[in-house]
């Protein structure tokens, strides 16, 4: 019995011999006589940077001092993720008090509380220029979370902490200016993609806060200093700013790959075609990934076109064509389409820790010739995309299948 294996997105040779080998061994352990045919398609249907990454801003920068916007980013997105985080540091860095100071006497932590605690909620909306800071709210679409953004400040234990901590003029002018930076990373925050703001206009507002809470500028923050050095090492952001050309010269043909089957797969389509009509008898065709999805559609295609290929079995695995087709973008039938007369049986593998990996059964519901089944390779995304070759349950629910 003949076996074709089509690897998927991002794959060159030696990582293809590795992945080979494990679905030759997995399969010759099942079947006796088994023959396995590799259909590498990397290096000629593949994607390649033509002009060497000249696209990618940063590709050609070699690594120096730190851009100050960098380290802005940096800190903006740690405190996207935690708007209390530098209030925290300010606490844990201050004198600790088990209140807002004695009796009567107000501490200067206890001022600043006082301050925000006494800021009107409501913001002047029909009077366009007189508010300078209820202006920047509406133009940046963050107005409406501006009086619960205050109250959740105002009510934080990291915020009673800090004013606890700030006993002088200087961990109250810190503390202002920590207490603004966090209302604005909490409307930032809550209003995710809906918001439009630039980076002059987020600062403006920390600065139009602060005044209003009774600050002056803003100005340097031991919070920060303690947390910029793990946002520039940590954050997402700074890491791929600093790495962009690095991570896409790595990840270009990953996503290439994809993108460039997207608007040619043609070519990979006619060498599948080629390849199962050269197999002796009716093959077992399994395509890993991107594999799959051009295996869907080169056999849905010559379905439609009334000149099916002859397959035993189709088997994709951690593919994502179910998911194409239920978006409209599967090559091979129009939205919404079911699968034409002549297609195979398709067994469809997933494991739900798999990111890239999808069901196709209730995509094509009541379909006889579809059949779903998951397996588990206990592994986190992305590492379980490509543990599939080694699980046992693959090649058993193959031959059950093919039974």
């Amino acid at each position: 019995m003949r076996f074709i294996f089509v690897h998927g997105t991002g794959v060159r040779r030696e990582r293809f011999d590795d992945l080979f080998r494990w679905v030759r061994e997995g399969v010759s352990k099942r079947f006796q006589n088994a023959d396995v045919v590799p259909c590498y398609w990397g290096d000629t249907f593949g994607s390649a940077l033509g002009a060497g990454g000249a696209s990618v801003p940063g590709m050609a920068t070699t690594r120096g001092a730190v851009d100050p916007e960098e380290e802005a980013a940096a800190e903006w997105l740690l405190l996207l993720t935690d708007p209390f985080c530098e209030l925290r540091v300010l606490a844990a860095l201050g004198p600790a008090d088990d209140g807002l100071g004695m009796p009567g006497v107000q501490s200067a932590g206890e001022r600043v509380y006082d301050s925000l605690r006494k800021l009107p909620r409501d913001l002047p909306s029909s009077s366009y220029g007189t508010d300078e800071l209820a202006d920047l709210l509406g133009d940046t679409g963050l107005v409406d979370g501006y009086a619960d953004a205050l109250d959740e400040l105002t009510n934080s234990d990291a915020f009673h902490d800090a004013c606890a901590a700030a006993q002088d003029t200087v961990a109250a002018s810190e503390l202002i200016t920590a207490a603004s930076r966090a209302i604005v990373a909490l409307l930032l925050a809550g209003g995710q993609d809906m918001v439009v703001c630039t980076g002059d206009e987020r600062d403006r507002m920390v600065d139009l806060l602060s005044s209003r809470i009774g600050g002056t500028a803003r100005g340097v923050l031991r919070a920060t200093g303690v947390l910029v050095e793990l946002g520039l090492r940590w954050t997402p952001q700074s890491v791929l700013d600093r790495k962009r050309g690095e991570f896409t010269s790595n990840g270009a043909s990953a996503v290439g790959d994809i993108l460039r089957y997207q608007a040619r797969g043609g070519p990979l389509r006619d060498h599948l075609t080629e390849l199962i009509g050269q197999s002796p008898q009716p093959p077992v065709v399994i395509g890993h990934s991107l594999g799959g999805i051009a295996l869907v559609d080169a056999l849905a295609l010559a379905a439609v076109r009334q000149k099916p290929l002859s397959v035993r079995l189709l088997v994709t695995v951690g593919s994502q064509a179910p998911f194409l087709h239920e978006l409209g973008a599967l090559a091979s039938l129009p939205p919404g389409a079911t699968l034409p007369p002549g297609f195979p049986l398709w067994l469809n593998i997933y494991d739900r820790r798999d990111l890239l990996s999808y069901m196709a059964e209730p995509v094509f519901p009541g379909d006889p010739r579809v059949t779903d089944h998951e397996v588990h390779s206990r592994q986190p995304f992305p590492v379980s995309h490509s543990a599939y070759w080694k699980l046992d349950a693959v090649y058993d629910r193959i031959g059950g299948a093919l039974q």
